[in-house]
């Protein structure tokens, strides 16, 4: 064989290696991006809340607020679950509500795995679409973005018995009767007392005017 068909034929399995090597590539990428990208990419519609994991700080520091409660609790925006499960596993019957169904069928899982299943509920739905009454106990991983819609939403469908644990970001106009921990992993409690008493002050005093 001569030196030029040789050259040719070289040339040749350089570029079907370079085509397979591309062909892998991209085959990865597209993988990677769709099982991750459910996991990065914004959960709720209306407002940009993209998932970011609570740190085992935060956990503890949400258990710390809601140690003296029991009931039902509702995690807003659960991501990944771990909010709830932990929650189950000091005896609230916790449910979660998370836009994004890898994240709900994930979290599924890990309470079946970890045993408390049975005190677990994840539904895939927007937060702006759920009525909150019949739980006691709320915890949300907000953005300042939501938070004044959120105060609303909450003050008009918790009963005053509730305890709200607002994670990374406060509340704007809610007085918390207290704060947990520090730096990102603060969290902020509030009581449904003050905050819908507050609304219905509020509400009386513009009536007068």
């Amino acid at each position: 064989m001569s030196n030029e068909n040789l050259i040719t034929d070289s040339r040749k399995s350089r570029s079907k290696l370079g085509l397979v090597v591309t062909g892998v590539i991209g085959g990865s990428l597209v993988a990677l991006y769709a099982v991750s990208g459910p996991f990065v990419a914004p959960a709720l519609r209306r407002i940009c809340l993209p998932f970011v994991p609570a740190t085992p700080t935060q956990v503890e520091n949400v258990l710390c607020a809601l140690r003296h409660r029991r009931g039902t609790l509702v995690d807003i925006g659960s991501g990944d679950g771990r909010i709830v499960i932990a929650a189950a596993r000091r005896g609230f019957q916790a449910s979660g509500f998370e836009l994004n169904p890898w994240l709900v069928w994930y979290s599924r899982y890990r309470a079946w795995r970890e045993g408390v299943h049975q005190s677990t509920a994840f539904h895939i739905s927007d937060l702006w679409k759920v009525s909150f009454s019949q739980y006691s106990n709320v915890v949300i991983f907000g953005v300042p973005q939501m938070m004044e819609q959120l105060e609303v939403k909450l003050t008009d469908e918790l009963p005053s018995s509730a305890k709200v644990v607002a994670c990374r970001f406060p509340f704007p106009t809610w007085v918390p009767e207290q704060t947990v921990g520090e730096g990102i992993d603060t969290v902020w409690v509030y009581d449904g007392r003050t905050f819908k008493s507050n609304e219905t002050r509020l509400y009386q005093g513009n009536k007068t005017t």
